[in-house]
């Protein structure tokens, strides 16, 4: 088997439902040399026994079985652990790799000695690169778009292993502290077409509205204070009081919603959010500095 340029990582956990679907668009890609790396984290249906089938015929394919259930971004670092190609992109167990999307984003990329990280971008038509500090300010003080998941992006693997792979505390949040880190570290390529088809479906993360509540609180606070944003003092501060008054005005939503104080409460416990927290972001109404 020659060396992979492209390593296709594909996480899995209970997905016989799709995963024949998933494994078999990587097959149909008009690129080739690639290296399809599936980690089961478990499951309990025949998601491994699908898979093994598919590796048994196909050299390129290796699976692999962990010994407990690790979770989500945990698994997609034991995933990159594996990986041996230049390039990483995830194709979800739960969707498709467009037949001719890796061959797109090479065009692009490869042999690019600055290149590090792409991502989708669906305001424009053109391919461009924005230095990491533009790509920050245009997503904190004009247009958010720093929130596509793993399966939106293609990284360089020696950069994503540089930056320690994805955070694992904050549920399905990660990829966003994820993605700011990136920023913080490289040029971001965009790019104005789609990798994989996304599935929507009952069973996926992204439906538990109250876990995203409080994590994406936690990731944007612990963001602001720990990752190296090209910000000003006063530009920090605003970015905290906005975060403080987004996640008051969720969590009375969510109570208006559900009547259910209780886990309003939780939900301000596994936030660390207090009432001078409430207190300071609902009263917070300064412009933009």
């Amino acid at each position: 088997m020659n060396q992979p340029l492209v390593s296709i990582l594909m996480t899995a956990y209970n997905r016989q439902q799709f995963i024949a679907e998933a494994i078999e668009s990587v097959l149909a890609s008009t690129y080739t040399n690639w290296e399809l790396i599936i980690v089961d984290d478990g499951s309990s249906d025949n998601t491994v026994a699908i898979a093994q089938s598919y590796a048994a015929k196909d050299e390129r394919i290796r699976l692999y079985v962990n010994e407990k259930n690790l979770g989500d971004y945990p698994n997609r670092n034991k995933a990159v652990s594996y990986a041996t190609g230049e390039y990483i992109h995830f194709c979800d167990s739960d969707d498709k790799l467009f037949a001719d999307s890796i061959h797109k984003i090479l065009s692009i990329v490869d042999g690019d000695p600055q290149f590090n990280f792409a991502m989708y971008w669906p305001h424009s038509n053109d391919t461009f690169t924005l230095a990491g500090s533009k790509a920050l300010h245009k997503h904190f003080f004009e247009q958010q778009f720093l929130y596509m998941g793993p399966g939106g992006t293609f990284i360089r693997r020696s950069f994503i292993n540089a930056i320690g792979g994805y955070p694992t505390k904050y549920g399905p949040a990660n990829d966003m502290y994820f993605n700011l880190k990136a920023a913080c570290h490289s040029p971001v390529t965009l790019i104005p077409f789609e990798l994989n088809f996304y599935r929507r479906h009952d069973g996926q993360e992204i439906n538990n509205r109250f876990n995203y509540m409080y994590n994406n609180y936690r990731y944007m606070r612990d963001a602001i204070n720990e990752l190296p944003l090209p910000f000003t003092a006063n530009q920090l501060e605003w970015l905290h009081k906005k975060n403080k008054r987004r996640f008051a005005v969720h969590l009375f939503n969510f109570l208006r919603r559900t009547r259910n104080i209780k886990k309003t409460r939780e939900a301000c416990t596994h936030a660390n959010f207090g009432i001078g927290d409430f207190v300071q972001g609902v009263l917070y109404f300064k412009k933009k500095p």
